[in-house]
C-alpha cells in the first residue's frame, strides 16, 4: 500500500487549488465514493448525472477521510471540516490527477497508446496489443472487455465504458510494477467528458471514426466529436518520453477526418481503404476467403505484403490499418512483427463471435449497438451469404430455384440513451436483414414497450411488415431469450442468425437492477433446445412471462 504525506501528493499536480487546514495527514487512497472512505482516504466530491458527491462530504469526514476535495461554492458555510479541504475548479479533473500522483504517475513510465471512436475501438486496441506482443514488447491492454496484464485478465465493469480514474491508475501502476513498457487503452467519450483519462499522458492517439452515438449524453454531434478529440488535443500537453514522438492516427474515410486534422497538433498518420485519399496506410488487393482475409498495405516506407487475418468483414480492414499505423507507423514496429500479431488474433469476445453446436445455419454474437456498427456487421453477413452456395438441403428440392439464404437479426436499443438511434437501427436492419427481431437491450427505467414501438416505427418506415407470414419481416419480442429462440426456430439451413448489441457484456439492466445476461449463453441455450442437446439454461430476465 502506498502512503504519502498530503503535501507530497499535491506537489507537482498540474491543478489550481486553494487549501484550508494545514495538517499533514498520510494518504493511502483516493475515491469519489464516500462508502469506500477509510482513514487515510482523500474523498473527492464529484457531481454525477443524478447524484452530487458534495452531499456526502460529512459522511466521508465521519468515516475518517484524511482530506476532502470540493468545487468552489459547493459546500454549506456552516460545515466545519475536521480535515484539510481542497477547493478546485473541477473535481473530476482533480480525481484523475490525485489518483495518478498517489501511484507515482505510472503513465509517465509507459508508452501510452489511446484508442477511441464510435465503432471498432475494442478490436483496434486488441490488434495493437497483439502486434506489440508479437514484437516482443511487454504490453498491457485495458479495453471495455477487460484489463489484460500479462497472464491476468481483470473485469473492468458490467457495461462498456472507461474505468474510473482511481481504478485506471491502479491498472497502470500494476503494469509498471510488472515491468511493462507499453499500454494500449481503449477510451470512451464518457471517459473523456468525465475526465477519467486526464492523467494518462498519451503518446499515440487513434480515432477509428465518429458517427451517431451518445447524443443523449453529449447533446450534439459536435459536442460528442469534441469529447473524442480530447485524445488528440492532449497529446502535445502530455509528458514526453525518450525516443517517442507524439502521433495521432486518423481514419481518412470518416466524416470526422477534416475536423480532426484541424485539432491534431502533433505528427499525423492517416489510413484508408481507398488509394484516392492519399492516406499513409492503404489496403490494396483485398482477398476474402472462408478462412478470413488477406491484403497488402501501401505505406510511406513501402509495401507490407500479405497481411493475413482470420477476422472477417470489410470494416475489419480499417481496424487493421489503424493498428498498423499506430505500431509500424508511429512506434517503429517491424512489418514482420505486425503481420505476425495480426495473424495471431483469432477474435475478440463478442465481436462476430460464432456459436456452433452443429446446427445447419450460422449463429453469431456481435456487439454492434450503433446504427453504423449495425450496418457494417449486417453488410458483412450479407457478403458471407453471397459468398456461399445455396444450402444442399434446400437446393436439391428444386434445381431451378434454390432457396435463398437469409439473414435474421436480433437486437434492441438501450433505455436512457440516444432516442433517435432506435429508429435508425431498425431502419438499417429492415434494409439489410431479411427478418428483424426487436427485443430488450438494457431498457433501464424506460418503458420497454415504448422503446420497441419507436423501433417498430423505424422498421415500418423502410417498408417492413410486422408479424409472421409471407412478406412479413419483423417481430417484437420483449424477452431477449424468447427473441433468440424465435430467431433460431425461423432459421433454415444456410441462414445466418446474428444477435447484436450486447456482445461480451454480462448483464442487462431493467429498472435499476442488473440481471445476469450473456448473449453467447442465451444463443447456446436456444440452439441446444432447438437441437435437443444438453446445454446451458436460458438466463432469466424479468420480461419472461
Amino acid at each position: 500500500m502506498t502512503v504519502m504525506r498530503l503535501s507530497d501528493l499535491l506537489d507537482g499536480i498540474p491543478l489550481a487549488f486553494t487549501r484550508a487546514g494545514w495538517s499533514e495527514p498520510d494518504v493511502t487512497a483516493v475515491t469519489a465514493d464516500s462508502r469506500e472512505v477509510t482513514p487515510g482516504t482523500i474523498f473527492v466530491a464529484v457531481r454525477g448525472g443524478t447524484v452530487d458527491g458534495h452531499r456526502f462530504v460529512e459522511q466521508a469526514l465521519e468515516r475518517g477521510a484524511s482530506a476532502v476535495v470540493v468545487e468552489a461554492g459547493s459546500l454549506s458555510a456552516a460545515l466545519k471540516p475536521v480535515a484539510p479541504l481542497l477547493v478546485v475548479p473541477d473535481t473530476r479533473e482533480a480525481l484523475a490527477w490525485l489518483a495518478a500522483a498517489l501511484h507515482g504517475y505510472p503513465a509517465r513510465k509507459l508508452v501510452m497508446i489511446g484508442v477511441t471512436g464510435t465503432d471498432g475501438k475494442t478490436t483496434t486496441a486488441t490488434l495493437i496489443h497483439s502486434i506489440l506482443t508479437a514484437a516482443g514488447l511487454r504490453a498491457g491492454l485495458i479495453s471495455t472487455v477487460g484489463a489484460v496484464i500479462g497472464d491476468d485478465t481483470l473485469d473492468t465493469g458490467l457495461h462498456v465504458t472507461t474505468p474510473d480514474a482511481p481504478a485506471l491508475q491502479g491498472y497502470l501502476a500494476r503494469m509498471v510494477a510488472a515491468g511493462f513498457t507499453h499500454c494500449v487503452l481503449e477510451t470512451t467519450s464518457h471517459g473523456w467528458a468525465q475526465r477519467r483519462t486526464d492523467a494518462c499522458e498519451f503518446d499515440v492517439g487513434v480515432i477509428t471514426n465518429i458517427t451517431h452515438e451518445h447524443l443523449d449524453y453529449h447533446g450534439s454531434y459536435e459536442a460528442y466529436r469534441a469529447a473524442k478529440a480530447r485524445l488528440l488535443t492532449g497529446l502535445p500537453l502530455a509528458a514526453r518520453k525518450p525516443g517517442i514522438e507524439k502521433c495521432s492516427v486518423l481514419n481518412a474515410d470518416d466524416e470526422s477526418y477534416v475536423y480532426l486534422t484541424g485539432v491534431a497538433e502533433t505528427r499525423r498518420l492517416s489510413y484508408s481503404q481507398h488509394l484516392v485519399t492519399g492516406a499513409d496506410f492503404t489496403a490494396v488487393r483485398p482477398d476474402f476467403t472462408a478462412d478470413g482475409m488477406a491484403f497488402d498495405v501501401r505505406t510511406p516506407a513501402g509495401e507490407i505484403a500479405d497481411v493475413r487475418t482470420p477476422l472477417v468483414g470489410r470494416f475489419m480492414i480499417a481496424n487493421i490499418l489503424a493498428a498498423l499505423a499506430a505500431t509500424v507507423g508511429a512506434l517503429g514496429v517491424t512489418p514482420a512483427a505486425a503481420r505476425s500479431g495480426i495473424a495471431a488474433l483469432q477474435g475478440v469476445p463478442g465481436r462476430l463471435e460464432r456459436i456452433d453446436l452443429g446446427q445447419a445455419f450460422t449463429a453469431i454474437v456481435d456487439f454492434a449497438h450503433t446504427p453504423n456498427a449495425l450496418r457494417r456487421v449486417l453488410e458483412t453477413c450479407r457478403e458471407l451469404l453471397a459468398d456461399d452456395h445455396p444450402a444442399p438441403e434446400t437446393a436439391v428440392r428444386d434445381q431451378r430455384s434454390p432457396v435463398r439464404r437469409r439473414l435474421i437479426a436480433v437486437f434492441g436499443s438501450a433505455g436512457l440513451r440516444d432516442v433517435e438511434k432506435r429508429r435508425m437501427m431498425a431502419e438499417v436492419s429492415a434494409e439489410l436483414a431479411d427478418i428483424s427481431v426487436l427485443t430488450a437491450e438494457d431498457p433501464r427505467t424506460e418503458s420497454l414497450t415504448d422503446i420497441l414501438e419507436m423501433m417498430a416505427f423505424g422498421a415500418r418506415l423502410r417498408g417492413a411488415v410486422e408479424g409472421a407470414g409471407e412478406g412479413h419481416s419483423f417481430f417484437r419480442v420483449p424477452d431477449r431469450g424468447e427473441a433468440l429462440r424465435l430467431a433460431v426456430r425461423l432459421a433454415r439451413p444456410g441462414d445466418i442468425v446474428i444477435a447484436c448489441g450486447k456482445g461480451h457484456e454480462q448483464s442487462m439492466c431493467f429498472g435499476t437492477v442488473e440481471y445476469p445476461w450473456d448473449d453467447r449463453v442465451g444463443l447456446r441455450a436456444a440452439l441446444a433446445e432447438l437441437l435437443g442437446l444438453p446445454g446451458p439454461a436460458m438466463p432469466l430476465l424479468p420480461t419472461r412471462q
